[in-house]
């Protein structure tokens, strides 16, 4: 199982976390996926690890941008 955290910036309420955990939801591969309104993180959880391109594509289809990943 791999995990991956991402710090998300623009997202200012419940609706953005839905947003965004629709959008990496269905990213293949994805088997979880957590959003903090608060602290902007998002976390990743897969089976195997996921290229951070398709992470990063997803948010941003959602309408928001990836600071930086860990």
């Amino acid at each position: 199982m791999s995990t991956t955290t991402y710090t998300v910036k623009g997202m200012t309420c419940g609706h953005c976390v839905s947003s965004v955990k629709e959008e990496v939801g269905e990213v293949a591969g994805v088997t979880g996926v957590q959003v903090d309104l608060a602290s902007g993180l998002l976390t990743v959880e897969s089976d195997s690890p996921i290229d951070a391109a398709h992470i990063i594509a997803a948010v941003e289809e959602a309408g928001y941008e990836v600071a930086n990943q860990s």
